[in-house]
């Protein structure tokens, strides 16, 4: 049995198409390499970019000469980690996910697997590459809250990466395969490891 078999089974479902909506759209590539190995990229920190020094999928807005949105996670794909996604890995895609509340932009993800870790050679625009355990994240680890800062205080849902936090748009998709996975919901109602957060 293919160690992805779920994961195909999963992406099975029709995903959430929210493209015609608003004007702006970009698109991710979520990658599993062999040990259900999902990776994820550490953004360089940069002046103006909303996401400066977060956790993210390779990924980017879509450019007029882009076909589709699978070519833009393709070519951001390339530009990014300097690596050619083959047209047999792809899987499939998951919910299209919103920005918000300021930037009206729709980000697509699409789900590839490899069958081994690639040579990754990163960009000016990346930080560091780094895996992410799939079943860790089924089980719970590292899995959190934070605070978001403000005079409201909101909670929202984290996941702790080797000492970085993954949250946001990024943990929405991810959090859309586990649910598909294990149908243990997504954001705060999916369970964690160990005790609960203190206070």
């Amino acid at each position: 049995m293919d160690e992805l078999d779920d994961v195909r089974r999963a992406l099975a479902r029709p995903p959430q198409d929210l493209h015609d909506t608003v004007p702006h759209h970009s698109a991710v590539a979520a990658v599993f390499t062999p040990g259900r190995r999902l990776w994820l990229i550490r953004r360089a920190e940069r002046r103006g970019d909303p996401w400066s020094g977060h956790l993210g999928f390779p990924g980017g807005r879509a450019e007029p000469e882009d076909g589709s949105l699978l070519e833009t996670a393709l070519r951001e794909t390339r530009e990014e980690l300097g690596v050619t996604l083959p047209d047999a890995s792809l899987l499939g895609r998951l919910d299209d996910v919103r920005t918000r509340p300021v930037r009206s932009l729709i980000v697509r993800p699409w789900v590839f697997a490899v069958d081994r870790v690639p040579d990754w050679r990163p960009n000016v625009e990346v930080a560091e590459v780094l895996p992410l355990s799939l079943d860790a994240l089924l089980a719970g680890e590292g899995r959190g809250s934070m605070r978001w800062p403000g005079p409201v205080g909101v909670s929202l849902p984290a996941v702790d990466v080797a000492g970085k936090r993954l949250w946001g748009l990024t943990l929405a998709m991810v959090d859309d395969l586990l649910d598909r996975l294990d149908g243990r919901g997504t954001g705060l109602v999916r369970p964690r490891a160990g005790p609960p957060d203190a206070g």
